[in-house]
């Protein structure tokens, strides 16, 4: 067996072994047993799968063998199997940690601030920035988008990370953000680029493209919005609502 197939073999599992696990902990009481279990399984999981995706696209990229001869145009397979693999696996790798991370450091933000945390949120810049750039080069303006979600991201994230006070619980929202952007990056990943092994007419169909986003932003829209903090009201109404 080649490097690059067993690369992908293992790259199935964990990715496999992610995206199952991944539902757990958002179904589960959150905070319970089965929350703290299965978030830990699902994004261990996501993080070795994320870096195999990033050693496959380099190979991809800089291999001495051709992948997928099938596809005859190299520039958008360099588009889509190389520099987008790459940021994908990149940021997939980024919302694992930084998932786990605000959690860990719930009462010490300065830790992210780290050279180590601020080195990940880099990669995941740098790989956003040349994917979009590389995606509008070619003609594939879908890949800027998936490049603009990475970058919202991360400056959200480093506002949390360097703002001066943040309120209690602050750390909560950001957990879920975090690990269900996670989960988005990675069925982005498995339905735009190993969507072709399985049905390879529908790999640059946009709306396969944008359904793990347009599914995980409703949630992150939805988290948010049950979730914002109340203002009392006069006469107490509010505090009636929260009781």
């Amino acid at each position: 067996m080649h490097l690059f197939e067993a690369l992908v073999v293992l790259h199935v599992i964990a990715g496999a072994t992610g995206l199952i696990a991944f539902w757990v902990p958002i179904a589960a009481r959150k905070g319970g047993p089965a929350h703290r279990k299965w978030g830990r399984i699902g994004t261990y999981a996501f993080i070795v799968a994320g870096t195999l995706a990033v050693l496959m696209a380099l190979l991809s990229l800089y291999g001495p063998e051709k992948r997928l001869p099938m596809i005859t145009d190299r520039v958008l397979f360099a588009g889509l199997f190389g520099w987008m693999m790459l940021y994908l696996g990149t940021l997939t790798i980024g919302f694992a940690v930084y998932g786990l991370a605000v959690v860990r450091h719930r009462a010490n933000r300065a830790a992210l601030r780290g050279p180590l945390y601020q080195a990940m949120f880099a990669a995941v810049i740098a790989s956003a920035a040349w994917c979009g750039y590389f995606g509008l080069s070619i003609g594939q303006p879908l890949m800027a988008a998936l490049a603009v979600v990475g970058l919202t991201a991360v400056a959200t994230q480093q506002y949390y990370v360097w703002r001066p006070t943040a309120p209690p619980r602050a750390h909560v929202p950001e957990h879920f953000r975090a690990l269900l952007g996670m989960g988005i990056s990675a069925y982005t990943a498995f339905l735009s680029v190993g969507l072709i092994r399985l049905v390879p007419d529908h790999v640059f169909n946009p709306l396969i493209w944008a359904i793990p986003s347009v599914i995980g932003v409703s949630l992150i829209i939805r988290y948010t919005l049950a979730n914002r903090p109340q203002k009392r009201g006069a006469g107490g109404a509010t505090a009636r609502r929260e009781a």
